[in-house]
């Protein structure tokens, strides 16, 4: 018996470094499989201005219509350099972001607290269906005239309508998620003695979380949309406010600059929803080691 444990004993440790190697390729291998992700996605986008640059350049020697409408990539980094040393710029993308920011987070927070509500009380949910089929389908950009009229063109109308804009399509994706909770899921957590305090954290809300985020990349790009529209009325700052004195002016180049630079914008709060995303819902990639609770 002791021969047997003593040879077990020696082959663990044996295979103690190979364990321990093949960790270490895995790593690699995931590392390089990371790096490979993002030269795929990193691409299109380079392919995408080099053939910008490519016409540009040959429509300024044929002419094929006035070089001034369509600037090559090169010439908007020259010029958008030389418009960030004014400062310009960096006013421009922090006023919008935070608007963008207090806007979307006001929105989101309220329509997730409403959608709570309507799944916890069903009077409050058959009082708000009429209203939401009724205010959905107005587009939001048409509301802010009115906003401007009611509250003046500070910084709240602003604000509120890109609020206003990210609400509805997170609540209606909330309530959407709270109803597609399997019925089976719930009976099974009642049946082991699950409260229904522990039933709505433990089961209806992650599974409405998906529902949740996918109204907030909705919303996201509706906002954006509600951003630019907002500061083109009535603003003196912002990446809206940048186009419209650039189109004031003729400046043609600083349009192009002020719309890349929402592109950009755009991208990176869509990347950090993207994050958040993997993070809340790492359970749903890793299988059942994600899925159970450990025991501390």
């Amino acid at each position: 018996m002791n021969e047997i444990q003593t040879t077990l004993s020696k082959t663990g440790e044996a295979a103690a470094p190979a364990l321990q190697l093949n960790k270490v390729r895995k790593r690699k291998g995931t590392g390089l499989q990371s790096t490979m992700d993002m030269i795929k996605n990193v691409i299109p986008y380079v392919l995408f201005f080099v053939v910008w640059e490519l016409f540009s350049q040959l429509n300024g020697r044929i002419q094929m219509f006035n070089p001034l409408f369509l600037p090559a990539p090169s010439l908007l980094v020259h010029d958008g350099w030389a418009l960030a040393q004014t400062g310009i710029i960096t006013d421009s993308l922090l006023a919008s972001s935070m608007r963008i920011f207090f806007g979307f987070a006001c929105g989101a927070t309220v329509a997730v607290l409403l959608a709570v509500l309507m799944s916890k009380f069903s009077m409050l949910e058959r009082w708000m269906s009429p209203f939401l089929t009724l205010v959905s389908p107005i587009p939001s950009l048409a509301l802010l005239p009115l906003f401007i009229i009611w509250f003046g063109i500070g910084e709240f109308p602003k604000v509120l309508l890109i609020a206003w804009t990210t609400f509805v399509p997170v609540l209606v994706n909330t309530v959407e998620g709270f109803k597609s909770v399997p019925s089976t899921l719930i009976r099974s957590a009642l049946s082991l003695g699950a409260s229904q305090r522990q039933v709505f954290t433990r089961i209806m809300i992650p599974s409405a979380i998906p529902n949740l985020l996918i109204g907030a990349q909705i919303s996201l790009g509706l906002s954006f949309s509600a951003l630019i529209v907002s500061e083109m009325m009535g603003a003196d700052s912002g990446l809206g406010y940048l186009i419209v004195d650039a189109r004031n002016y003729f400046k043609v180049t600083n349009m192009f600059v002020a719309i890349i630079l929402i592109g950009i914008e755009y991208s990176l709060f869509a990347l950090l929803l993207k994050l958040l995303e993997r993070k809340v819902l790492a359970w749903r990639r890793g299988g059942i080691g994600e899925a159970v609770e450990k025991v501390r």
